[in-house]
C-alpha cells in the first residue's frame, strides 16, 4: 500500500478522532488518504489554532490530540501550541509535511530542519526517511505522548516518502500497567503524616491526568488535611469540600499561601513544578515535603523531598489514607472562610466598567457546574484561577506551564467537539482574543456553539499590573480594539456589548442559549488588580 495510506491506518489504529490542521503541497498524499478514513479533518485558519485545539483536546480526553501542518512556515506556526502542550503535559502528536529527502541535504525552498527545531519542545521528534518505519515511529510517538508525564511528540513526513509503497502493517498497542508504590515509601509517608502537627496538601494537574480526584478527596477528608490546588488542578476536589482551600499561585502572599507559612509538612500530589514555582510557596526550604506522583520529583533547591512515593497515584493515596493517623482539626479554616467572603463580596456590585469579581460571579451563576471554561492568559486568568469556583476537574482549563496567550478561542472549539453536550465558554482578554480570533470562522463552519467572553480593557492588563506594582507607571501597553459586536456579526456569529453591570447576567444567559457562536464584549475595571496586590501585600495570616 502507499505509505500515506499506512500512515492514516496507524492513526486510525491509535483511535484518532480528529486531526486539526491546514493542508499544503507537501502533505497532499496524506490529505488524499484521509478522504477514505473515518478520521475527521478539522480545517483551521492558522496552524497555531490547530495546535491549541490538539492541546486542549488532549488535556480533556487524555488521548493524544493530533495537529498537522505543511513544511516551513506551516510547521513553525505549530511551535507555540506544541510547546504549550508539552509544558502543560497535554498529550499531542504534531505532524508536518516536508520536502522530499532528495533535497533536504542542501539549501532549498521552505526547507528547515524540523526535527531539530521541535526536539527541545517535545518528548520525541523523528523523521520518516523510509516508509517501512511508519508503524514504529507513530506507535512510539503516541506511546510517549500518552505516557506520564504526558506531552507532545513530533513526526516529520517527507513528501516523496508519502508516495512510496510498503508492505508493513500497524503495530499492536500494548498499554503498560501502572507501577505500584514501594511499600517502604508508603510506610514512611504514613509515619510523617501521623507525626505532623500542621500538614497541608498541594494538588497538581497530575491528579487529573491520573484520574485520582476521588481518591484525593477521600484522602483529605479521612485525614482531615486542608488542600490547595494549582491553577491547572482546579476542581480536583470540589470547592464545596470541607478541606478545599482554593487555588494557590496568585501572589507570593495570597490567602492560601498563608497556609504554607504554617504547614510543617507539605504533601505534593501530582504536582508539576512548572505549574507553580516552589520558591514562591517554599522560600524557607525548611519544611518536610512528601512527593506523591507517577514519576520521580524534579530537582529544585526549594523542593527538597523527604519522602518520594512514586507509582500509581490512586493506590498511593488509598494505602496512605488507610493507615495514617487522622488529624483532629486544622488551623487553616479561616483561609477558606476569607476566600469565600471575597468571592461573595461583589455579587451585587453595580459599578461600571465591571469589576473582575462581579464578572466571575455572574459567569459562575450562568454556567452549570459541568460546563467548561477555557481561560486565556492575562489578568483575567489570575482572577479566574482564584475566584471561579469549580466542583469538577477539567471544567476550567488554564494554561500555566507555558502560559501562552491565544489559547482560549481555538481551545473552546476543541472542547465543544470533545463534549458537545456541555456549554463551553472561552474566557479571554481583548489582546488574547485577537491573537486567534480567525478561528471563529472555524467554529461557525463546524457549527460548534461556543460563547466568547471578552474582558475588554484596551491594553495588556496583566503587564500593566506588573509595571505599576514594580515601577509605579505603565509602558506601551495600550491599544485600540474593533467593535467586537460587529466583528462577531461579520463572521455570522452573534455579538453583544455589556453597557451596564445589571445587563451582564441576562446577556450571559441569552448567549449560552444561542446555539451558535456568541461574542460578549464586556468592559472590565482592572484597577481592582492593584487594589488586590495592595491587599495581599498588607495581609497578615488570619490563623
Amino acid at each position: 500500500m502507499k505509505a500515506a495510506v499506512l500512515f492514516v491506518k496507524c492513526l486510525e489504529h491509535e483511535g484518532v478522532e480528529y486531526i486539526f490542521g491546514i493542508p499544503g503541497e507537501e502533505n497532499l498524499d496524506l490529505m488524499d488518504a484521509l478522504l477514505d478514513s473515518n478520521i475527521r479533518f478539522i480545517t483551521t485558519r492558522h496552524e497555531q489554532g490547530a495546535a491549541f485545539m490538539a492541546d486542549v483536546y488532549g488535556r480533556l480526553s487524555g488521548r493524544a490530540g493530533v495537529c498537522l501542518a505543511t513544511l516551513g512556515p506551516g510547521a513553525t506556526n505549530l511551535v507555540t501550541g506544541v510547546a504549550d502542550a508539552n509544558m502543560d503535559h497535554a498529550p499531542v502528536v504534531a505532524i508536518a509535511g516536508q520536502a522530499g529527502t532528495d533535497r533536504m541535504h542542501k539549501e532549498s525552498h521552505q526547507v528547515l530542519d524540523l526535527v531539530s527545531m521541535f526536539a527541545p519542545i517535545t518528548k520525541y521528534a523523528s523523521r520518516l526517511p523510509t516508509p517501512d518505519i511508519i508503524p514504529e515511529v507513530l506507535r512510539k510517538a503516541f506511546k510517549l505522548a500518552q505516557s506520564e508525564k504526558t506531552g507532545a511528540c513530533f513526526v516529520e513526513f517527507p513528501e516523496n516518502i508519502a508516495k512510496m509503497e510498503t508492505e508493513h502493517e500497524v503495530l499492536p498497542i500494548k498499554v503498560p500497567s501502572r507501577s505500584e508504590p514501594a511499600a517502604d515509601r508508603v510506610a514512611y509517608a504514613i509515619e510523617l503524616i501521623s507525626k505532623a502537627r500542621h500538614p497541608m496538601i498541594l494538588a497538581g494537574n497530575g491528579v487529573v491526568r491520573a484520574g485520582a480526584w476521588h481518591e484525593l478527596a477521600d484522602f483529605a477528608e479521612r485525614l482531615n488535611i486542608p488542600l490547595a490546588n494549582t491553577f491547572m488542578a482546579k476542581g480536583v476536589i470540589p470547592f464545596g469540600h470541607p478541606m478545599a482551600l482554593g487555588s494557590a499561585g496568585l501572589q507570593s502572599y495570597d490567602y492560601v499561601n498563608c497556609g504554607f507559612d504554617r504547614a510543617d509538612l507539605i504533601i505534593c500530589v501530582g504536582y508539576d513544578l512548572v505549574e507553580y514555582h516552589p520558591y514562591l510557596w517554599h522560600p524557607t526550604r525548611d519544611r518536610q515535603i512528601i512527593h506523591i506522583d507517577t514519576t520521580s520529583a524534579e530537582v529544585d533547591e526549594s523542593y527538597p523531598i523527604e519522602c518520594g512515593v512514586v507509582g500509581d497515584i490512586k493506590q498511593s493515596l488509598i494505602r496512605i489514607a488507610a493507615k495514617a493517623k487522622p488529624h483532629k482539626g486544622h488551623l487553616m479554616r479561616p483561609l477558606r472562610e476569607a476566600l469565600i467572603k471575597e468571592m461573595n463580596r461583589h455579587a451585587d456590585d453595580t459599578d461600571f466598567p465591571i469589576k473582575p469579581q462581579k464578572l466571575i460571579w455572574e459567569l459562575r451563576t450562568a454556567m452549570d457546574m459541568n460546563d467548561i471554561a477555557i481561560c486565556d492568559v492575562g489578568a483575567h486568568k489570575m482572577w479566574m484561577a482564584r475566584m471561579f469556583r469549580c466542583e469538577h476537574p477539567n471544567t476550567c482549563i488554564i494554561s500555566n506551564g507555558f502560559a501562552s496567550m491565544g489559547i482560549a478561542v481555538p481551545g473552546a472549539v476543541a472542547a465543544k467537539l470533545s463534549f458537545p453536550e456541555r456549554a463551553v465558554v472561552a474566557v479571554t482578554g481583548d489582546a488574547g482574543f485577537l491573537m486567534n480570533s480567525q478561528e471563529i470562522e472555524t467554529a461557525m463552519r463546524l457549527q460548534t456553539p461556543i460563547v466568547i467572553l471578552i474582558w475588554n480593557d484596551g491594553g495588556y492588563g496583566l503587564i500593566e499590573w506588573k509595571q505599576m506594582a514594580q515601577f509605579g507607571r505603565k509602558s506601551h501597553v495600550d491599544f485600540t480594539n474593533p467593535d467586537f459586536a460587529k466583528y462577531a456579526e461579520a463572521f455570522g456569529a452573534k455579538g453583544y456589548r455589556v453597557e451596564k453591570a445589571q445587563d451582564l447576567a441576562g446577556i450571559l444567559k441569552t448567549a449560552l442559549a444561542d446555539n451558535t457562536v456568541s461574542i460578549i464584549d464586556c468592559p472590565v475595571d482592572y484597577s481592582e488588580n492593584l487594589k488586590l496586590t495592595e491587599q495581599l501585600g498588607e495581609m497578615v495570616s488570619p490563623i
